[in-house]
């Protein structure tokens, strides 16, 4: 029988030979030469490791693998390797309708356990104190989208979860003086910093996401269950919001200024018309991308899970996975830049 499996979190690897993860249609263009500047940003490293165990020797199902950041103007993709074991029979990589990176493997041998291994590094240039360049429209809630950008974020503004009583509504008003006139970025950090100092953290081994309506009447929840609630409470604003699916960087000499290390990192995006889309994690009330590495970004979570794929088997072949993630910051000289066609560079430790 075919069982199909959704994990949200993938894990730091262990030393096995490893293979570039690329080339393909997610290649990063050639980087050598980096100027001066650019050597300043701090440069993360990244680990993740997920084995899947089983009571027998299974067949597998086709995976899909999502672990390969964004580049973009504030994260630069520098390395990235992939080490899947057993050996798939073939890996491709494409881009899905979000434009995030994906790999496919397809796998012909059976075995007792199946291990995806990967590493990154990139730079990483944090928004310490964030103040978002808002079009004079939007420089207070509430404000309208252009009529060239509805088209694109009509969906994103959709409510996704059923809300009869408009208890959803009702906590996202709360955040509203009784004129209804705020600041937009005062307001969306209002809310961010709310279920940080009001929600408490819990991880969960469940897959899937907590229904919001739950996560608002217990105040209890994942990272993906906080950035979904507050999803749907700005699209109950009018706000177009998506998910963000990642990693968190938490110093090691600093471990209790974040929560949810560990493993795969939850939060969201709202496009704010003259910023663009915008971070904003209430799991850490963190405003802004500091210390969150993008990865993938979706209308709804279904849509960024990071690692997805069956086995062949009886449901009791199935004995459990094991995942472990690791972010790490690296000195700037231990950490070179180049293309990713030939051998990759071994990860910094």
């Amino acid at each position: 029988m075919r069982h199909s499996r959704a994990f949200t979190a993938i894990g730091a690897a262990k030393e096995r030979p490893r293979k570039d993860a690329g080339p393909g249609p997610c290649m990063a263009e050639d980087r050598i030469g980096a100027s001066p500047e650019s050597a300043k940003v701090p440069i993360l490293s990244v680990r993740h490791r997920t084995v899947y165990r089983y009571r027998r020797p299974v067949a597998f199902g086709e995976h899909r693998i999502m672990f390969r950041p964004r580049d973009s103007y504030d994260q630069r993709l520098i390395e990235a390797t992939l080490d899947v074991d057993p050996e798939p029979s073939s890996l491709r990589w494409m881009f899905d309708v979000f434009g995030n990176c994906v790999a496919v493997a397809a796998f012909e041998t059976r075995a007792e356990a199946l291990t995806f291994a990967c590493g990154i590094t990139l730079e990483h240039t944090p928004e310490h104190t964030p103040i978002f360049p808002l079009a004079p429209h939007a420089t207070h809630y509430p404000f309208g989208y252009g009529a060239e950008d509805m088209p694109d974020l009509s969906r994103s503004i959709e409510r996704q979860w059923p809300d009869p009583g408009h208890e959803i509504d009702a906590w996202a008003r709360g955040f509203l003086p009784a004129d209804g006139r705020i600041p937009t970025q005062e307001l969306l950090a209002a809310i961010t910093r709310s279920v940080r100092a009001n929600f408490t953290y819990l991880a969960r081994a469940e897959k899937g996401v907590q229904d919001p309506l739950t996560t608002l009447r217990s105040k209890r929840g994942s990272c993906r269950d906080f950035a979904v609630l507050m999803m749907e409470g700005v699209r109950a604003l009018g706000m177009a919001a998506r998910f963000v699916s990642g990693y968190l960087y938490n110093p090691r000499n600093d471990r209790a200024r974040h929560v949810g290390g560990g493993s795969t990192h939850a939060w969201l995006q709202v496009y704010l018309p003259g910023a663009g889309w915008v971070e904003f994690d209430p799991t850490n009330g963190i405003v802004g991308n500091r210390d969150l590495i993008r990865v993938a970004v979706a209308r709804d979570p279904a849509q960024a899970v990071p690692l997805h794929g069956s086995f062949f088997g009886l449901a009791s072949d199935d004995l459990g996975m094991q995942v472990e993630v690791d972010v790490i910051e690296v000195p700037v000289d231990a950490a070179t830049t180049r293309t990713f066609q030939g051998s990759p560079l071994p990860l910094a430790r």
